[in-house]
């Protein structure tokens, strides 16, 4: 007699407490096995496979793509089948819950001796592992928690016979690309994130749009919800928009708005990176003390062409072992700091999909071209979502360089346990006093702003002192 498991959305393993439905391997009614992929979920960093946690029929699912799922809370509920592969008792899957939920399932036997997957400790359903040992490796997916290609390839079997994994199918759908127009080169005719990539850049496989084609929102595995309400009517406003006039009725210039017109936009839930980054700055805002202070670092002396951001790297570094106390970080209520004998510097990164801050790992001991190329591999692994979660964080020290799309100064916001954060304007041609006259010099504002829980003004003074001397050096 089989009996219903409910499964909770575990901890992903980054401590977020939410995450977004990608999309759904299954729908109610299926029979999915043990380690199979359930759902794909978005959280602040990753696209990540969450395994079955049984074997059984799929009686319920918790929304649709594009819904927001608390850590904790009902995921999906099955009709166990005690006939099919079961985990044993107090068997570690990897994965746990947040909020402590638990329910009695009947009892099961342990599957013939799986093998461990590579993402996040959760066991694979049962295959011939000398089979498994001789297959190329055909790449997995960051903070995937299956690394079984027969799996893998099962899930993308019954996704319109399209075999790719989350992050290149979520890749796709912000390119607009329609997988089954793109031409694979992985292993057993997996498409890769090169191969959606380079339909993106051709041209040949845009998705063409169909509102009629959109599924159900209850069935499960729809990649695009229907619309609410509020979004009907929203779209009702825009196809009026040709009937928009800055006229009245009797022909006079609008100075209020008619009763009648309600604004059009709606509002948009904030998932994955946004919805992280809200709640990181909304934490830095309350818990730190800011001030900001700055100032302009004259390159007037630099000689030939030179790469500003491992300058800006290395003045950073300068400034860090002239005065330590801004390569801290400061523990508010245990009123602590800890200085750092190295640099990490976390290099803000603006996406379309929000904020991200890959560390720079020992930039102390970086050279021009070791920053050059370790900057280069993170932006890389930003854009196509590869970048693992540890890279995310850990550094000692920031820098926002959005001078390269404009403004001179700004008020950066420094995240904890950082104390400081270095910001970089536009570069811009000022005239400048000399002795004798005036000249015109290109200089680079700086911006510096510091937890002042953790260091005094003089501080904060000298440093930028020392950042300035260094980066207006000739070379």
């Amino acid at each position: 007699m089989s009996q219903n498991k409910t499964f909770f959305l575990p901890d992903l393993g980054e401590g977020l407490p939410d995450a977004t439905i990608v999309e759904w391997h299954v729908k109610v009614g299926d029979v999915i096995r043990l380690d199979e992929n359930l759902v794909s979920m978005e959280t602040a960093k990753a696209v990540v496979d969450v395994p079955s946690p049984v074997s059984g029929k799929v009686l319920k699912l918790a929304g649709g793509a594009g819904d927001v799922i608390v850590t904790g809370k009902m995921l999906a509920e099955f009709a166990v089948d005690p006939s099919l592969p079961q985990r044993a008792e107090g068997q570690d899957t990897g994965h746990h819950h947040g909020g402590g939920h638990h329910e009695e399932t009947a009892p099961v036997t342990p599957p013939p001796q799986p093998s461990p997957a590579s993402g996040g400790g959760s066991q694979t359903a049962p295959a011939a592992p000398q089979a498994e040992a001789a297959r190329p490796d055909s790449g997995t997916v960051v903070g995937a928690m299956q690394s079984s290609d027969a799996i893998r390839s099962e899930a993308a079997l019954a996704i319109g016979g399209v075999k790719a994994v989350p992050a290149v199918r979520a890749l796709a759908k912000k390119l607009k690309i329609d997988l089954t127009r793109v031409q694979p080169t992985g292993a057993e005719g997996v498409i890769t994130l090169a191969d959606v990539k380079n339909a993106a850049a051709s041209g040949h496989a845009a998705a063409a749009p169909s509102p009629q084609s959109l599924p159900h929102r209850g069935g499960g595995a729809s990649a695009h919800p229907l619309p609410s309400a509020g979004e009907g009517a929203a779209r009702s406003a825009a196809g009026e928009g040709a009937q928009r006039s800055t006229l009245s009725a009797a022909g006079k210039p609008m100075r209020t708005q008619p009763p009648t017109v309600a604004a059009s936009g709606q509002p948009e839930q904030l998932k994955g990176v946004r919805r992280n980054m809200a709640r990181v700055m909304a934490s830095a805002h309350a818990q730190v003390v800011p001030t900001t202070i700055v100032d302009d670092a004259d390159l007037h002396a630099w000689i030939g062409k030179q790469d500003i951001t491992a300058r800006l790297v290395r003045s950073i570094v300068a400034a860090c072992k002239a005065v330590p106390a801004l390569n801290a970080w400061f523990d508010g209520e245990k009123l602590s700091r800890t200085l750092h004998p190295h640099v990490d510097i976390g290099i803000a990164v603006d996406t379309d999909d929000g904020l991200f801050v890959p560390a720079l790992r020992n930039a102390d001991m970086l050279d021009g071209k070791g920053v050059r190329a370790a900057i280069g591999r993170l932006r890389a692994q930003v854009e196509d979502r590869s970048i693992a979660p540890s890279e995310l964080s850990g550094y000692t020290i920031s820098l926002s360089n959005f001078g390269m799309f404009a403004g001179r100064y700004a008020s950066p916001v420094v995240v904890p346990p950082c104390v400081a954060i270095v910001g970089a304007g536009k570069l811009c041609h000022d005239v400048v006093a000399v002795m004798g006259g005036i000249e015109v010099h290109r200089r680079m504002p700086i911006s510096l702003t510091f937890d002042h829980r953790a260091c005094t003004g003089g501080e904060a003074a000298r440093f930028l002192k020392a950042l300035l001397d260094d980066l207006s050096a000739p070379h």
